[in-house]
């Protein structure tokens, strides 16, 4: 959550700020802010989105060659102008951004409270910031010193981003479980939550790992961990172009990424998938397979979008594998206590790689002896880095809120996965795994033509926009992407869905339905086809409204349905990666009727680092 910037070096620093602010916004957007230091330290924040404080400032003097800025969700206090970020300290010297949560803060600020300071907010950002301050004035020592004491005394996760009146060229950057990547130029260096706000200067990034602090300025970044020893800054070379983090002429970023999908799935099957051979060719699982091979179970972690994806791959790894799965909420995970077995497989399915309920748990599985492997969007992420191996779903970056080709992307990794894991176990035999290639690599070329119906699908939603509640139901392989298609209604449109199994609608969810309520069969032809004609037919007899997904060609469906989607036909293994792509549009469109902002949908968050 919350986006993180900061400029050091000759250029004037408020329009890098406030530009790389606008390219975070997707990490939260209830408040902004930005401090610059010129003769003297200027802070300007206001509750709303960055328009809204660039408005707010016009005309103010905002020369600087030094500055940090952020965009806020909010989690300790509420969306206000004086919760917003950066603090400033009691003297009025430092100011500080930060991104996560100081879980012992109270204590904290009881402590200071007994010594004198006053608190202008609700945040524990502004606690921690003053207990810097009050560790420096009671030691003597420089800002670095002070910040790396606090660090060591605070539990919690934090990117925290420091300047001080008194050095204007410095910045003090510091992280734990929260991104930090830095920029290097000539003579210059970018700060940010990841690495969008300074495409356009430099392709040259570090990422900073877990307890580690830099010490930013103009032309020197020295990294050490938090017992005051140097570590070397590992310079990456970013792959990725500005035009990826651009709209690109459509008018949400949600759109473009819905339409971008033929690209990414095959920029994912690339390189991997050569259907004329025959092979899948994936070097984390090659350097895996024996661990694949005699896993005993596999565990996939996961959050939200990421979690129905994990709940499709079960299906696909017991069905091609043989090998059993369960699937977890990693939130859940974490606390329960769970079994951990020497040998076991846990799979971190994670867009941002830096989802912090995912990361605590493969830390702790990891501790207890079980292999991991990330299955990530984002290189250099958290969970790339703690893993042992994985694979990355190459969907470029991906700024709407709600997840779209993210999604696709994973489903792609995790079908190849278990198409190369079940051959090299021989649970597959070689022509079930030759038709499962070749309908794979067929995917893009279909997912294009799919989308060419995408304004029959706007006409239905705008038929359904008034909507109070949806049902998605969906059997077998299509349970997970009712689910999905739930989700996406529930973020984008703010309209309340459920997603079931359909043979559990009638074990409670069909006393919901009544002629205003739309059911969503996802029903596209395969071995429980005529079981969800039954169930259709169940919820036609109370007159409920259902809107179908089908495979072209299906001439039963439309007969009982008020409105279809058709999508192309595929083996029931690979058809959810079309199945989903009518829910998204569903979702979007609905979202564009009822005049939601569908890039930027309210109280949520793109990438979730606290927990």
């Amino acid at each position: 959550m919350c986006g993180i910037v900061g400029y050091t070096g000759p250029k004037e620093a408020y329009p890098i700020i406030i530009k790389g602010l606008k390219r975070l916004e997707y990490r939260g957007y209830d408040s902004t802010g930005v401090a610059l230091l010129n003769h003297g330290l200027k802070v300007y924040k206001k509750k709303g989105r960055v328009a809204d404080l660039e408005h707010e400032i016009m005309g103010k003097d905002l020369h600087a060659n030094i500055g940090i800025g952020h965009t806020r969700w909010a989690t300790h206090g509420e969306p206000s102008d004086k919760n917003a970020h950066p603090h400033t300290s009691a003297s009025g010297k430092l100011a500080m951004i930060h991104n996560g949560i100081i879980e012992n803060y109270a204590l904290i600020k009881k402590d200071l409270v007994s010594k004198g300071y006053r608190f202008t907010s609700e945040t524990d950002t502004e606690v921690l910031l003053n207990f810097i301050e009050d560790i420096r004035t009671k030691n003597k020592c420089d800002l670095e010193e002070a910040t790396r004491i606090a660090l060591k005394r605070i539990t919690g996760a934090y990117c925290i981003l420091l300047i001080d009146e008194d050095d204007p060229e410095t910045i003090i950057a510091a992280r734990k479980g929260s991104p930090l990547v830095i920029g290097v130029g000539k003579g210059e260096h970018f700060l940010g939550s990841d690495a969008s706000p300074m495409l356009e200067y430099t392709k040259e990034v570090v990422y900073v790992n877990d307890y580690e602090l830099a010490i930013v300025k103009p032309d020197q970044l020295i990294l050490k961990n938090l017992g005051n020893e140097k570590i070397t800054p590992y310079v990456t070379k970013l792959d990725m172009d500005l035009a990826a983090i651009e709209k690109g002429g459509y008018e949400h970023f949600m759109l473009k990424e819905i339409f971008e999908q033929p690209s990414t799935i095959l920029d994912c099957l690339r390189g991997r998938l050569d259907a004329g051979k025959g092979t899948i060719t994936m070097s984390g699982v090659d350097d895996n397979i024996q661990h694949f091979r005699d896993a005993q179970r596999i565990i996939m972690v996961a959050c939200g979008t990421s979690w129905h994806a994990a709940l499709l791959a079960e299906y696909l790894f017991e069905e091609l594998c043989r090998i059993p799965v369960e699937v977890e909420y990693a939130s859940e995970f974490r606390y329960r206590n769970p079994i951990i077995n020497k040998g076991d497989i846990i799979i971190a399915i994670s867009q941002s790689g830096e989802t912090a309920d995912t990361l605590v748990a493969i830390e702790k599985a990891k501790e207890q002896g079980a292999i991991i492997f990330g299955v990530v969007n984002v290189v250099g992420s958290s969970i790339a880095r703690i893993s042992d191996g994985g694979a990355y779903t190459h969907a470029g970056p991906e700024i709407g809120v709600a997840s779209t080709k993210a999604f696709t992307g994973q489903l792609a990794v995790l079908m190849m996965m278990a198409l190369k894991i079940g051959k090299e176990k021989g649970t597959l035999s070689e022509k079930r795994y030759t038709e499962l290639i070749l309908e794979l690599d067929a995917i893009p070329e279909k997912v294009q033509a799919l989308l060419k119906s995408a304004e029959k699908v706007k006409a239905i939603a705008e038929k359904y926009q008034h909507a109070g509640d949806a049902l998605y139901l969906g059997r077998g392989f299509n349970f997970p992407i009712a689910l999905e298609g739930a989700l996406k209604l529930k973020e984008i449109s703010y309209i309340h869905a459920e997603g079931y199994p359909a043979a559990e609608m009638k074990h409670g969810p069909i006393a919901l339905v009544t002629e205003q309520l739309p059911v969503v069969f996802v029903a596209t032809k395969d071995s429980y086809y005529e079981k969800i004609i039954s169930n259709i037919q169940e919820i036609k007899a109370r007159k409920g409204k259902v809107i179908a997904v089908i495979t072209e060609g299906d001439e039963i469906i439309p007969t009982l349905a008020d409105d279809v989607f058709y999508i192309p036909p595929a083996d029931e293994v690979i058809a959810p990666m079309l199945s989903v792509i009518p829910m998204q549009l569903l979702s979007y469109y609905v979202g564009i009727a009822k005049g939601v902002d569908v890039d930027k949908p309210r109280n949520l968050a793109k990438s979730v680092t606290v927990e």
